[in-house]
């Protein structure tokens, strides 16, 4: 009995002890100070939350490795010939390349509203395709690769009748091309004023818009203000086995029919797009344009021309070329190698493999030899802007030292560039603030001004 009384004893001893030691804990975290007693807190709750909402995402591919350096040069085989105007041209921009790419970055400049919305697309999609379709396993996908945008109908089959008669009665000084695979609506007003820059800079050229979606009733509405100005416009659907006949292109596409290819997992028709350029301008000769390019001036001492997106400083070579602004003549040999290329390498999965990293690979493996006659220009031709700055054209006027980069830059880019990219995967959310630089590229491009532009000062 007496050991049980000890027992008992120590134990209200033990309990004792640990209220003390449970008493003198919150009297310290009452004696310090409040800010420090909340930091605990939000450290207990980072934790907490931090393990609540751990997720494990997957490996993300590395991204493409630049192609070989190639020269910024004109190059062209014995035979051919370059006129005197044209040569003094290059010379200017050459010059003038390492200004570009070692230009300094803009100052950033942090404002809370806009004023500009013309150059704004509230909906933009790449190029819809069926949407029935949706990534499957290759086996699945192979057997129902029925992609509506492959589908043509007879109104397709009267392309190549279409385009020629087109052409020949138009009396064009230059023919353009467009695509648009996407639906009439996602046609905004970005792509209408590249249309509109088109016509400034050139009001006696042809433009054919190769789409599904515009050769319609309601794409003849969109055309209608540009044909009463008496610039000359049309879309067609594009009749594919016409277009790649007799190409690299045309046994491609009857296995990608067929369900012989994988589409992968970008857009086909963002591919078929990079495809189609080729294959028109391989056809017919003449000038691709993306729909985000606004035209500065006029294309017209150009020929077999294609541009460089970077280079090095050092050495001024260019390190991409990019396929957003392509001038060759019809039957070029390096067109037909350009679709060779896709053809035989063809990768839906990658971004830019089929496109801006297709005409880098190419050039660099062709360049020098005989036969291919073509130049490559610096960036400030075609691509004065990287898309990694391309906010920077968007901005208006902030301090001082903002206001003199911007002038500065928009003088270099009226006397040096063809044209100016919004690179739309970018800058598609942005908005042209008033005075900034593209505020005045726009004044200077536009046929519409009065009604274009009046909305959005």
């Amino acid at each position: 009995m007496y050991q049980i009384t000890k027992l008992y004893h120590y134990y209200l001893y033990c309990l004792q002890y640990l209220q003390n030691i449970k008493r003198s804990v919150f009297d310290f975290l009452l004696c310090l100070p409040t800010s420090l007693f909340a930091l605990l807190l939000i450290i207990l709750l980072f934790y907490n939350g931090f393990s609540v909402f751990y997720i494990h995402l997957p490996s993300i591919p590395a991204k493409i490795s630049p192609v070989p350096a190639g020269k910024l040069a004109v190059r062209s085989d014995s035979s051919s010939s370059s006129s005197s105007s044209s040569a003094s041209l290059h010379e200017k921009l050459a010059s003038s390349v390492l200004y570009a790419v070692k230009e300094e970055n803009p100052p950033v400049i942090l404002k809370t509203t806009t004023h500009l919305t013309l150059l704004h697309r509230d909906n933009f999609s790449t190029v819809p395709i069926n949407s029935s379709l949706e990534f499957k396993h290759p086996k699945a996908q192979k057997k129902n690769t029925k992609f509506k945008i492959l589908s043509s109908g007879p109104q397709s089959k009267k392309f190549s009748v279409k385009v020629k008669k087109f052409l020949d009665n138009s009396s064009c000084k230059l023919n353009f091309f467009m695509t648009w695979i996407s639906s009439v609506d996602s046609l905004g007003v970005r792509e209408l004023f590249a249309i509109e820059s088109l016509f400034k800079s050139h009001p006696n050229a042809c433009l054919v818009m190769v789409s599904n979606s515009l050769d319609s009733r309601k794409g003849n509405l969109i055309f209608k203000p540009f044909s009463d100005k008496g610039f000359k416009v049309i879309a067609v659907r594009p009749d594919f086995d016409y277009l790649f006949k007799n190409t690299h292109a045309e046994t491609w596409f009857k296995k990608l029919k067929n369900g012989n290819v994988d589409p992968g997992l970008i857009a086909l028709g963002q591919n078929l797009s990079n495809l189609l350029r080729l294959s028109l301008l391989y056809k017919f000769g003449g000038i691709y344009l993306d729909t985000d390019v606004i035209v500065l001036r006029s294309f017209s001492d150009l020929r077999n021309t294609i541009g460089a997106q970077t280079l090095d400083s050092e050495t001024r070579n260019w390190t991409r070329l990019n396929n957003a602004v392509l001038i060759f003549d019809q039957n070029h040999p390096l067109l037909l190698k350009f679709i060779e290329e896709f053809a035989l390498t063809f990768d839906g999965n990658k971004w830019g493999h089929n496109g801006p990293y297709l005409v880098s690979r190419v050039i660099s493996r062709v360049s020098g030899r005989p036969g291919f006659n073509f130049t490559v220009l610096p960036p400030s031709a075609f691509y004065p802007v990287d898309w990694s700055r391309i906010r920077s054209f968007f901005q208006g006027p902030g301090n001082e030292k903002h206001t003199k980069w911007l002038h500065t830059k928009l003088k270099l880019i009226r006397r040096q560039s063809f044209t100016v990219h919004l690179w739309n995967r970018q800058s598609k959310w942005f908005q042209v603030e008033e005075k900034s630089i593209l505020h005045h590229l726009m004044l200077d491009c536009c046929v519409f001004c009065n009604s274009s532009l009046s909305k959005s000062l």
